[in-house]
């Protein structure tokens, strides 16, 4: 019989704190049993671990010792791709983990969902809904504008709703 995948960690792992540390001594390149599993990837903001020459995103395999399956997609709460804590991760799919992002750097106003129309002179708040974009009005005023996205994103995005703070 063999393990099932959540079997397998949880007998080479134990998580403590949002981390896994090995249980086991797998291979030369492992430190050693009671060190932390993984590293930073390079190419990407995630901690991986690779198990049986297969590399597996940190956070998928804690998802995975505690949930029983290895899930497409995770979703940090919080935001903070680092922040590995069980109660911080929540199952989710490219669209509800879209809805979890902050403001863009690139945004003119600092605020998720608003920005300039040129055209009209005024601030346009658009979000996404049902995977389509969506146009909630123009406004003279900025601070409305904010209101009426943080307003649409809570009635559109429920519990992955991310309201992005301010760019300073």
């Amino acid at each position: 019989m063999s393990l099932t995948l959540a079997d397998k960690f949880n007998t080479y792992f134990e998580y403590k704190d949002g981390c896994i540390y090995w249980k086991v001594h797998k291979n030369n390149a492992i430190k050693g049993i009671g060190f932390e599993a993984g590293s930073k990837s390079v190419s990407r903001t995630y901690r991986t671990v690779t198990v049986d020459r297969v590399s597996y995103c940190t956070h998928k395999v804690i998802f995975c010792m505690h949930n029983g399956f290895m899930p497409d997609m995770v979703d940090h709460i919080n935001g903070n791709k680092l922040d590995n804590r069980i109660e911080n991760l929540r199952l989710a799919d490219k669209v509800t983990n879209g809805y979890n992002r902050g403001v863009q750097r690139n945004s003119k106003s600092g605020i998720k969902n608003v920005s300039w129309a040129k055209k009209a002179n005024k601030w346009v708040v658009q979000i996404t809904k049902d995977k389509k974009p969506a146009y909630c009005g123009y406004f003279e005023d900025l601070e409305l504008a904010e209101l009426v996205a943080t307003e649409a994103r809570s009635k559109f995005h429920g519990e992955y709703a991310n309201h992005g703070g301010r760019l300073c």
